[in-house]
């Protein structure tokens, strides 16, 4: 009797070993909670890389991430310039109900001057930082301006580490802001560190991943580079602003060859920082447990041969030349290598997906975006859902542009007053017959036009009408 006990509790013991010892295994071989990394670029059109069709010169680092990776051919930013594009990416919501809807702006007497990201907003760094990571920010905030509030500091958003800058740009160089002050912050001190500013980024980002990578935390890094947004300056360039004086790099004075040079000058720091971030990875082992994004803010300025000459329009417009941009998933092991997906997502679906690859508590207010992950791991397909953008410029005019499937609604308001489609100008394009978006069909097909419009109508409403309460803003907005 005895004996059959002993053997009893020998096979029991053999189970549970195998058992865990499987559980172990697939522990290990798929982490409950992956690193994640995230790299947005500035102003880099669709075409801005090799690999999406650069026609001037090769992003070898970025093209191998692609090539090891999935690259993400239907990419779009949920806007068309800095601000919004950030607060959506940032809260995984349409810009618009966070109310940062342009520019927040650095002249201090303009409409969007004061406005940021207000403290009842919840973004992706602090749902992961609940959920045990460490978080960091690198490069661009671009969310507000301290001195109008303290709210708007990152680190009062969850990112445990600043390295960086507030404004919309500042000189590679010497490190002014467009508000023309010193803005170059370790945390929230202001820091003279010398260097080009994308080299800055570079080392701070590839530091930070050497520091954590033993940690028994798992670590979210958002990355978010200057270039290649104005000024326009390569390493090696001198100074072009300082508190005192600007020096305003002109287009219209230099020739094509000179623009695509300072262009690749300004790309190539980026494609290094890439592949030696990349290459720190493998080298720690942690490869296999990292999730790596990389994609771009918004289109290129124009004049800047960034874009594809495929896409009509730029940044700041509601074409797609303003909004589709080069987008590469990462993850070895994870993410079938050299696989494309050609589904529709958006930068506010980036929260979503990071809090679900990490088993993250979603936010208690509804997420507009979606979780893409099925679509990078899986290479599924998501449901169909209607995508939208608005754009707000810097004088106040304003255009809307909808998706529903191959079909683009984009409206313009040429003399419409602030917050109605009065006078609005109303375009109707298929994607799949014509991506240029140069064949009006809103009068050959008025039932699809008039559908899409009154959606696009009711999307505005809702989100002006429960939008974050901002200080400022353009009036009857």
């Amino acid at each position: 009797m005895a004996c059959t006990r002993i053997d009893v509790a020998l096979s029991l013991l053999i189970v549970f070993s195998v058992s865990f010892r499987g559980h172990i295994c697939r522990a290990a071989d798929t982490p409950s909670q992956p690193n994640l990394i995230v790299v947005m670029v500035d102003d880099m059109g669709y075409a801005g890389v090799s690999c999406f069709g650069n026609p001037y010169f090769d992003t070898p680092e970025i093209d191998r991430l692609a090539s090891e990776g999935m690259r993400l051919t239907d990419f779009h930013s949920s806007g068309t310039v800095c601000s919004p594009t950030r607060a959506g990416l940032l809260t995984g919501r349409y810009q618009q109900r966070a109310g940062i809807e342009a520019v927040i702006h650095p002249v201090s007497d303009h409409p969007e001057h004061r406005k940021g990201l207000q403290l009842s907003e919840t973004t992706f760094a602090e749902s992961l930082k609940a959920a045990g990571y460490d978080t960091a920010l690198i490069g661009k905030w671009h969310q507000g301006y301290t001195e109008n509030s303290a709210d708007y500091h990152p680190q009062n958003h969850g990112f445990d580490q600043f390295i960086g800058y507030h404004s919309g740009n500042i000189d590679f160089v010497s490190h002014v802001g467009d508000h023309n002050k010193h803005d170059w912050w370790h945390g929230r001190n202001e820091t003279h560190e010398e260097g080009y500013s994308t080299s800055l980024i570079n080392h701070h980002m590839l530091d930070f991943v050497r520091q954590h990578a033993t940690g028994i935390r798992p670590f979210c890094l958002y990355v978010a580079h200057e270039a290649i947004h104005n000024p326009v300056q390569v390493p090696g360039d001198p100074i072009r602003r300082t508190t005192e004086h600007w020096d305003r790099w002109k287009w219209q004075e230099v020739s094509q060859q000179e623009r695509i040079e300072k262009y690749k000058g300004m790309t190539m720091p980026i494609d290094e920082g890439v592949g030696q971030l990349r290459q720190l990875l493998i080298d720690l082992k942690i490869d296999k447990k990292t999730f790596v994004l990389f994609f771009s803010d918004n289109g290129p300025s124009r004049d800047f041969p960034s874009g594809s000459d495929k896409l009509r329009g730029w940044k700041g417009e509601v074409y797609e030349g303003g909004h589709k941009v080069p987008a590469i998933a990462w993850w070895p092991g994870r993410i079938e290598a050299g696989s494309i997906s050609h589904t529709p997502l958006i930068s506010i679906d980036v929260m979503p997906t990071l809090l679900s690859l990490s088993n993250a508590t979603m936010p208690d207010k509804p997420l507009d975006g979606v979780d893409f992950s099925p679509v990078i791991l899986n290479q599924e397909s998501l449901s169909p859902r209607p995508l939208f953008w608005a754009s707000l410029s810097n004088n106040g005019s304003r255009a809307e542009a909808m998706r529903e499937g191959r079909w683009k609604l984009v409206v313009k308001h040429p003399g419409a007053r602030p917050g109605s489609f009065e006078n609005a100008k109303i375009e109707l394009y298929d994607l799949n017959s014509d991506p240029s978006e140069s064949q009006n069909m809103a009068d050959i097909d008025p039932q699809r036009t008039k559908h899409m419009l009154l959606q696009l109508k009711s999307w505005y409403k809702e989100t002006q009408q429960t939008a974050t309460k901002q200080i400022g803003g353009w009036p009857d907005k």
